[in-house]
């Protein structure tokens, strides 16, 4: 299993190339180096998935009944825009501009890890993503992850 948990803050520059954190670089390497980058369904952030973690998950979705119109309509707006891309020899990894765009990409940018892949956010959204007080993330703790017992067992109510 690939395990991405860490959080980074980084920067990109004019022309789309994201420097890597050093310390990410040897693990992403040992990863094949090669990556999709896509559009994050949920927030205005790109999602950078491991070849082994993407071919996994379109592996998946290739088993969706093609002549069911709703399922193209799902591939096609899931991959819209991806690309593909490697880890060059200064380290960086190159956005794409319509990418770059969606995400509100400028300067200062966040990686955060999310298990199999990881989030590139432009720092602020990032930060007021994560906000919340204790309360929110107590409640939405207890929703998500409520229903486990010790062994990590899901007991429905």
């Amino acid at each position: 299993m690939i395990n991405f948990y860490e959080t980074y803050e980084c920067k990109i520059d004019d022309k789309g190339r994201l420097k890597l954190p050093s310390s990410a670089v040897k693990h992403l390497e040992d990863l094949g180096g090669e990556f999709v980058v896509k559009r994050s369904v949920f927030n205005s952030c790109l999602e950078v998935y491991p070849m082994k973690s993407w071919n996994q998950r379109m592996e998946t979705i290739g088993r969706l009944n093609r002549f069911v119109k709703k399922n193209l309509e799902f591939i096609r707006k899931y991959t819209a825009g991806l690309k593909t891309v490697e880890i060059d020899r200064a380290e960086r990894i190159l956005i794409a501009k319509d990418l770059k765009s969606f995400a509100n990409l400028e300067k200062e940018i966040v990686i955060a890890g999310m298990i199999d892949y990881f989030e590139v956010w432009d720092k602020t959204s990032y930060e007021e993503n994560v906000k919340t007080d204790e309360y929110d993330f107590a409640q939405l703790t207890e929703d998500v992850m409520g229903n486990f017992d010790a062994t990590g067992e899901f007991t429905p109510d």
